[in-house]
């Protein structure tokens, strides 16, 4: 049995076991919520170094992208340079496969024409390959990096303009503590503070990662469309009390919850036996097709 362990700087109250088959291969997944903690999270890392197929770091990305370019992430880099042996992945080489592919679920799956639709991607940063994907398929897209990470009250709505403000700000950006721009630990578990709430309520759909998306949003999103990443039991429920009509999420349900495209990268690895540095784009299509992996999608009307 392969073993692959997420270790996530998010709560520990979202922990959570499965043991799943992939292409007739048992795999033990887990995820250890290290509350925040980076610093107990690195000797997390490094206690299972050497002792398990594959490691995924939530609750952090170690790269982020805009365009052709790709930032690291001091505190990320940090975590995955704890591990000498066993391979470490933050989820990031896989979500521009992933979260495409989601996309075209959504248009060819479930009949959504996204042309001219009003999406609010909360963060594109860190899911680059969702954002330009919506683009491509002619959605109205508001990135909301700038608003709801700085507080800023600075609407995006053009790639190129997006780009090109990343790449101004990112390299000074990506030396702050993780914590600065994202919730983690038991941030992640405080009620939603509502913030820009105009910016949700003009979208139809909205995009991004669940905790992020979480943090601000309003009392009501009355038949909105959420496209996300990880969710448990409780946050289906909250998303249904505030009138979510479509939940879709990029990664399947594994043993009852949706793991991080973290804990899905890791596996792949472990399946393709690659180091990170060394699969490709093409690799993670093939093995995906092979695996039929399909989003989840849960009608929350």
């Amino acid at each position: 049995m392969k073993t692959v362990v997420s270790v996530s700087l998010g709560s520990s109250t979202r922990d959570h076991r499965a043991v799943v088959e992939l292409l007739g291969q048992q795999f033990a997944i887990s995820r250890i919520g290290m509350d925040g903690k980076l610093s107990a999270a690195i000797d997390k890392v490094k206690e299972l170094d050497g002792h398990v197929d594959a490691i995924g770091l939530g609750g952090i990305d170690v790269y982020l992208y805009a365009g052709s370019k790709r930032f690291a992430l001091r505190d990320g880099l940090r975590l995955l340079e704890a591990a000498k042996i066993t391979p470490v992945v933050d989820g990031s080489g896989l979500k521009n496969t992933l979260e495409r592919e989601a996309i075209a679920f959504m248009q060819k799956s479930l009949g959504i024409d996204l042309r001219g639709r009003k999406v609010l991607m909360v963060s594109a940063l860190d899911r680059f390959g969702m954002a330009q994907a919506f683009v491509d398929a002619g959605a109205d897209v508001l990135f909301g990096d700038f608003i709801f990470a700085l507080d800023l009250d600075k609407p995006v709505r053009g790639l190129a303009e997006f780009e090109e403000l990343a790449e101004k700000y990112l390299p000074d950006a990506c030396k702050l503590p993780f914590q600065f721009f994202y919730p983690t630990g038991k941030r992640q578990e405080q009620p939603p503070e509502p913030k820009y709430p105009a910016y949700y309520e003009e979208a139809e759909i909205i995009a991004g990662d669940f905790h992020f998306l979480r943090r601000f949003m309003p009392d009501r999103l009355d038949g909105k469309i959420v496209l996300t990443n990880t969710v448990t039991a409780q946050n289906i429920d909250e998303l249904r009390t505030r009138g979510v009509r479509t939940l879709i999420t990029t990664t399947p349900d594994f043993g009852g919850r949706s793991f991080g495209t973290n804990v899905v990268e890791a596996a792949l690895l472990a399946l393709l036996g690659k180091r990170w540095e060394d699969v490709t784009s093409d690799d993670y299509a093939h093995i995906m097709a092979e695996l039929k992996l399909r989003p989840r999608v849960v009608d929350l009307g």
